[in-house]
Parts: C-alpha cells; structure tokens; sequence
C-alpha cells in the first residue's frame, strides 16, 4: 500500500435511508461494476486496497480488520451479522454444488430470470387478489353493525386438489442434529412454503435437507437469523427453492445481501475500526482537549493583559498545538496517546475473553480456523452457518462491563495494531490533526502577540 493523501477522508458512514436511496440512483450495469470493485472500496471512499471487502473476507487483512473483526462488529454494533453469515453460507453451498455429480445436478434444474420474473409477478397477483377480496368482505358488510370488524377479517382460500406434504424422512438430514431439530426445521420450513402458496419440494434433490435449514434459519418469519427482505422477495425465494436446490434459486437473494455487505457494512466497518479507543477515552480526549485550549486562552489573556513582554505569548502556542490536535484527533475516534504507541482499546467483548493457547496468525484467519482454536466459543457459534440467533443480552461480559468504573473503561486494555494499512490510515489522520493544530495555534499566537499590553498588573 502506497502512502496516502493529506487530503484522505475517513468512509462516510453509509445509513440505511443513504444506502436505499443509493440502490435507487445506481443501474443494474453500475450495481454489477459497484460489486465486483468491493462497493465503491477504492482511496476515494477512505478505504484503500489493503482494506477492500474481499480481502478481508479471503483473510489476507490482520487485526483489527479480519473477517472475525468484521464478524464481531455486525454482531455487537450494527446488529447484521445474518448478512454475513448467509453470504458465507452461499459461497460455500455454490462451491459445493458444483462439486456434485451430473447426475445428481440434474435433479435441480437452474432457476432462470424467466422463472424468477414469472415467481415475482405470482406473488404480486396474489397479493392484489387478497386485498381485493378484503375489500368486498367489507363492502359485504358495510352499513351493518359487523362493518367495523368486517376489516380484520382473513379470507383463506386453500386448493382443494392439493396433497398433503409428506411427512419428511430423516434420511437425507445429516446425523449430527437430533431428531427433534430435524423435525422442527421441517415444520418451518413446511409452513414457509404454504404461506408462499408453493408445492411441497421434489425431496431427492440434492442439499434438499441443507436448503430445509436455510429456509427455517434465514427466510422463514420469525427465524432466529431472519434476513431483512420484502415480503416479495421472501416468497418469491421460497417458491424458487420449492422447485429447485440450485443455487440460482437464491440469487436475487445473494446478491442483495452481498451489496448490503460491501456497500454499507463494509465501509462503516472500516470507519469504526479506525477509532483506536473506547467511547469513555474519546469523550476523555474530548474533555481533555477543550480544557487545555481553554486554560491556554485563559492564560494568554491574562498575561496580553499584565506588563509582562509580548515575547511570553509565544510560548502558549505549544498547549494551543496540543490541546487542538488532541481535540481534533479525539473528533475522529482517535486518542494520540493511543496513536503514538500504535494500540488500540481492547472492545468490551473481548476484555473478559480466555486467550487462546495458539492464537491464528493473523494474515491466515478464516472460520475453520476458529472452529479448531476456539469452535465451542461464542465466535464459533457465530460462524456457523445454522447456528441459534444473534442476540448477545445474556453473555455474561455485558453485565460485567456495565459495572465498569468509568476511569477503569477510560484506561481499558490495550493491544497492538498489527494491520500496517489501518495503522498508515491513523498516521495520516494524526498529521492532519497536527497540522490543523499548528495552523489553529499559529493564528491564536499572532492574535495575542500582536495586541497592545494591558499594563493592568
């Protein structure tokens, strides 16, 4: 990585209105382009090569930047880590499909645009006929005394003709879940695909079972990872994956995913890594920062305002340097102490952690390693493609934190920084903080200088 511009800019954190109102101005073509160049993860956008989505995802970052990092951010901080998760899942299943036999892909035929248009355009049908057919129930009823429960009425249509599902065997679900699993995964799955209105899947096909916990983990209601998708997008998915386990059927699906991943969760992942402290030490440097800039001009007034020689004021312009360039650097989450030793504040969840006796390298990260070195772990569970949901309330480091002093968080644990692109990012950030310091010092120090003395003590 080359060095970086005085005129860097960190990543503007990207919302959620600023991030669907971005979807709606960019084509299909620039969606695509946008994609594969990581989301607008180029030196324009603050986050440089070192640093794209897919380097971080294939493991060739250090912390604070791997994907265990990126992983623990979605969990604790933008409460996303289903993102993530089922991207990863995706990548895997694509990877594996394609290692099957030809005639074992034969029984999942590819889920084409056609198909998927024709799907969307069923579910939008259908939900037009319901709310029509509610309207009539409450024209049926309007005047009477019943119109005005007339509007929380349901009206369920069911095809006579339909069979009811088979009862599923426990054959084609890998062994390692219990039957009582098995069984519940194919009850929401079940009840997934009659909310869709689909057929009951051709249950040879191969991943059947896998695609039955796909359902009742990501796309189901009220899932314990359920992705944040329309209702057009859920049913359409299901009826998709009703007709076919090949992994087109998840395509729209994928790919919506992996633009949230790259172009909002990605850059606001790489901004906050590049605060080094905790939020006490940033409101400290903050506080720290005001109050030397204040008692400086307090200073250089009184001594503008005795018969002391002008020459003396010159000297406030070293606390003027360090109480601006504190501030400025603490206005970007970073604390200079901090900066000048290259560490960071270890994050909450990870201050009451058991070290790992064999800790992974830090360039070679990726979720099997953490399954070998720490599996049992919560970080284990959070790599599981099928694990329980995301929720993180009753670990028992949140209590402990909370009890927390706020001197003992101001000086928290510290470790070293070993990803050298964050660390030549923060270096860059320091400068400016330090030239605007001198810049800010150098006008204050003129101003004073150049007034008359008082002569009053």
């Amino acid at each position: 990585m080359g060095l970086l511009s005085l005129m860097y800019r960190r990543p503007k954190h990207v919302g959620k209105e600023q991030f669907i109102r971005l979807n709606t101005t960019l084509s299909e073509n620039e969606k695509s382009n946008a994609s594969l160049k990581s989301g607008y993860s180029g030196p324009s956008s603050g986050i440089p090569d070192a640093l794209t989505f897919d380097r971080i995802i294939n493991g060739g970052t250090c912390p604070p930047c791997t994907i265990r990092d990126f992983m623990n951010y979605l969990i604790y901080i933008e409460h996303a880590a289903e993102n993530l998760q089922f991207f990863l899942w995706y990548r895997d299943y694509v990877k594996r499909f394609n290692e099957i036999n030809i005639s074992e892909a034969q029984l999942s035929p590819e889920w084409t645009q056609a198909m998927e248009d024709e799907a969307t355009a069923k579910v939008q049908k259908d939900v037009i006929d319901k709310m029509r057919r509610e309207q009539k129930v409450v024209s049926i009823f309007k005047g009477t005394d019943f119109e005005k429960g007339a509007s929380e009425v349901v009206v369920e249509i069911k095809d006579p003709f339909s069979t009811p599902p088979s009862t599923p065997s426990l054959n084609e679900t890998p062994s390692i879940f219990s039957s009582s699993q098995v069984s519940n995964h194919h009850i929401q799955a079940q009840d997934a695909f009659i909310a869709a209105g689909a057929t009951q899947p051709f249950t040879i096909q191969p991943f059947r079972a896998e695609i039955t916990r796909v359902i009742s983990t990501y796309l189901a209601d009220s899932t314990p990872r359920q992705l944040n998708l329309s209702s057009r997008e859920q049913k359409s998915a299901i009826q998709a994956l009703a007709y076919t386990t090949h992994p087109s059927a998840l395509r729209s699906i994928a790919r919506s995913v992996e633009d949230t991943l790259r172009r909002q969760a990605h850059p606001n992942f790489i901004r906050w890594s590049i605060c080094n402290g905790n939020p006490s030490r940033v409101t400290f440097a903050v506080g720290l920062g005001t109050s030397i800039i204040t008692l400086t001009t307090i200073g250089a007034i009184l001594l503008t305002l005795s018969r002391a020689p002008r020459g003396w004021r010159a000297l406030f312009a070293i606390f003027w340097v360090l109480g601006i360039a504190t501030l400025i650097a603490a206005q970007k989450g970073m604390c200079v102490v901090l900066h000048g030793l290259h560490h960071r504040h270890v994050r909450p969840w990870e201050l009451f952690e058991t070290p790992s006796p064999s800790p992974s390298p830090p360039n070679s990260f990726d979720g099997s390693e953490l399954e070998e070195q720490g599996g049992r772990g919560r970080e284990g569970r959070c790599f599981d493609a099928f694990g329980a949901g995301n929720s993180y309330e009753d670990e028992p480091w949140v209590v402990r934190y909370q009890r927390r002093n706020v001197v003992r968080r101001v000086f928290d644990r510290e470790v070293w920084i070993r990803e050298p692109a964050l660390r030549r990012i923060q270096d860059v950030i320091f400068v400016q903080a330090l030239l605007g310091a001198l810049l800010g010092a150098g006008v204050l120090t003129a101003v004073f200088v150049s007034a008359p003395a008082g002569r009053f003590f």
